[in-house]
């Protein structure tokens, strides 16, 4: 279990991430068009998992934001916007922004995702909703790298996070 802040304010997640260096726990999440996907999806990419409570904040969304500009020089990355949120309201706000360089996955079918990364918030009142975190992997699905955000309010450190693939 790790400690996060809300406003300050201390809230505990359901674990810890996997570790740099170990294999990512697989996943089934959903996407807009209702399909579910898992890490064999983009089996051969390099992979950012960009996680966050609901992309009606403005903090997620300015991430979202910043990740889809990056993506542009991030040659065999895709980049995964991971929330709680329904995946209807993930697809309108990417195709509202005109984010088409991150794909909005939902963990709507299945809270494993949460549980398996250590990212379920277990108390407060997010409770049930995912902490900000960015974890980086290898084509393999290696971690090469991962920050869970110690203030949910706040941007994950994006130099750090795109520096481990060379960007």
């Amino acid at each position: 279990m790790a400690t996060v802040t809300l406003k300050g304010k201390p809230v505990h997640t359901s674990g810890d991430l996997p570790a740099k260096g170990t294999q990512a726990p697989d996943f089934r999440l959903t996407r807009g068009s209702l399909e579910d996907v898992s890490l064999g999806s983009f089996a051969g990419r390099r992979k950012i998992l960009t996680i966050n409570p609901s992309f009606d904040t403005s903090t997620c969304q300015a991430t979202a934001r910043r990740f889809n500009q990056e993506a542009a020089r991030l040659p065999n990355t895709v980049i995964l916007a991971i929330s709680a949120d329904l995946p209807f309201a993930q697809s309108r706000f990417c195709e509202a922004e005109g984010l088409s360089n991150v794909i909005p996955l939902s963990m709507i079918r299945d809270r494993d995702f949460g549980r398996h990364y250590g990212l379920l918030l277990v108390d407060g009142p997010l409770e049930g909703l995912l902490a900000r975190a960015v974890i980086v992997l290898d084509e393999h699905d290696r971690v090469l790298y991962s920050e869970l955000v110690p203030e949910i309010g706040t941007e994950p450190n994006y130099a750090s996070a795109l520096g481990t693939l060379g960007a």
